[in-house]
């Protein structure tokens, strides 16, 4: 027999995947009308001299498609707590893309760290280096890069799956660097299986575990991750890349405390915090 408890994580996954269909058709969507757009600023353009064709309009600057929301996003029913964190420092997040993947300039064989100085305190990641090194390769370069700097965490979930966003300069889930990564780790020792619900089988990442977000499709990942700041069932599709230091669980913890916003129109659930990476650093040691 079903208990109410498990009913309840089926319930959410539901919703979840539901979510993610619907914002993938609102992505193609989207895509469609940019180019529309697009075509008729170009017209508009050459008519007035050929800016266009001198770079005055680039389709691929402003890749809004890129990691949208990996995990679930049930409405939460947690009730509003006291904001834990600080005020941001001064600046605001870039918008720069690039059009490719950066080169591999790591040491796969090297141990790496990445901190994440947010108002919320800082969160020590170690890093899969050797597992994952697409991952932590572009991680390393936007970071250089200040990509995630002055950037907002701008999910929680608070049932079902328990996980903290980050990672898009946009604020909004639809932002990235403009290029992809491929899919790696995914049959990470620190996945265990779990159940299968309607076909699909989920497996357990285990709280403080860093992975990748993605649009539900293959090799689909960009610039945002989250942080499981408890065991969430997932299907193993989402890059496992580092995983989080005890203080950096603490103030995971503090942040998910303090709740989440109901869902706005595109089903993000923002937290009550609020969580800035004030400076993203990776470190080789």
């Amino acid at each position: 027999m079903v208990s109410k408890d498990q009913r309840q994580r089926q319930l959410a996954r539901e919703k979840f995947l539901r979510q993610q269909q619907r914002r993938e058709a609102a992505r193609r969507k989207a895509r469609m009308r940019n180019t529309v757009i697009a075509s008729v600023v170009a017209v508009a353009l050459l008519g007035a001299g050929g800016a266009y064709a001198a770079g005055a309009f680039k389709s691929d600057s402003k890749d809004k498609t890129d990691t949208a929301g990996a995990s679930a996003t049930p409405s939460p029913t947690a009730s509003k707590g006291p904001d834990p964190c600080a005020k941001p420092a001064a600046g605001k997040a870039k918008s720069a893309t690039w059009k490719k993947e950066p080169a591999m300039t790591i040491d796969k064989s090297a141990s790496y760290t990445m901190k994440l100085a947010t108002t919320c305190g800082d969160i020590d990641i170690a890093l899969k280096a050797k597992a994952a090194p697409h991952t932590v390769n572009s991680f390393d370069y936007l970071a250089g890069k200040g990509f995630f700097d002055h950037t907002k965490c701008h999910r929680l979930t608070t049932q079902g799956i328990y996980v903290l966003q980050c990672g898009d300069p946009t604020g909004t889930g639809q932002g990235g660097p403009g290029y992809t990564i491929p899919d790696e780790n995914l049959k990470d020792s620190s996945l265990k299986k779990a159940k299968k619900v309607q076909g699909t089988q989920l497996y357990t990442y285990p709280a403080g575990t860093v992975a990748m977000a993605n649009t539900g499709q293959k090799h689909s990942g960009g610039s945002q991750f989250f942080l499981v700041y408890k065991d969430s069932e997932l299907p193993a599709t989402y890059t496992p890349f580092g995983t989080i230091s005890d203080s950096g669980m603490k103030v995971l913890k503090k942040i998910a405390k303090a709740g989440a916003q109901p869902a706005d129109q595109t089903g993000n659930t923002a937290p009550n915090a609020t969580v800035v990476i004030n400076k993203a650093t990776v470190t080789k040691s």
